[in-house]
């Protein structure tokens, strides 16, 4: 695959379960499911996730290893991740996300897949703190030069920004007490 950033954040969330190990697209679901355990952070209907498997199979990042014939509905495929596909699911873990509005999305649920993997998560929160960080000095300075309702937007996103950094300084703080 040549642009894995181009895919969905259902489609990560499908690519970096199955790496955890192979899986049937029902257990899956499962998990997606709005009051599933990962469904909780970021929900994904049943449609969705089956089109993100055909699509990760055909980008050769998952491959079907074997099926389960039942006597209720369709055979079950079997799916694990390829070595290609458990590199880039191990990149996008460690990668932050790059927009502020993105925190509540693609990190939580990147936070949420290495807590069920027991994958620290310090280093992908500091490289997370430092992507914010500037983009915080820099609401700081337009907070100050803005008036109207400029001033009232930017205002919001500061105070947005604000409380997203306290909250990663708190998690990292949690993260280096738990890891003593």
């Amino acid at each position: 695959m040549t642009e894995p950033e181009r895919l969905s954040l259902a489609e990560w969330l499908v690519l970096c379960l199955v790496r955890e190990e192979p899986t049937y697209g029902l257990v899956l679901v499962g998990l997606l499911a709005r009051d599933g355990r990962l469904g909780q952070v970021w929900s994904v209907p049943k449609a969705v996730v089956y089109r993100a498997l055909q699509r990760l199979e055909t980008l050769g990042l998952i491959r079907t290893v074997g099926e389960q014939r039942t006597s209720q509905g369709p055979v079950r495929s079997l799916y694990q991740a390829t070595p290609a596909g458990d590199a880039t699911a191990r990149a996008w873990l460690s990668t932050p996300v790059e927009h502020p509005r993105d925190v509540r999305s693609g990190l939580m649920v990147k936070l949420a897949l290495l807590d069920r993997s027991g994958i620290d998560s310090r280093d992908l929160l500091e490289a997370q703190l430092a992507t914010l960080l500037p983009v915080a000095t820099a609401l700081d300075d337009r907070l100050r030069a803005t008036t109207g309702f400029e001033h009232t937007l930017v205002l919001w996103r500061h105070e947005a920004m604000t409380a997203t950094v306290r909250f990663l300084e708190a998690l990292t703080a949690q993260s280096e007490v738990r890891a003593r």
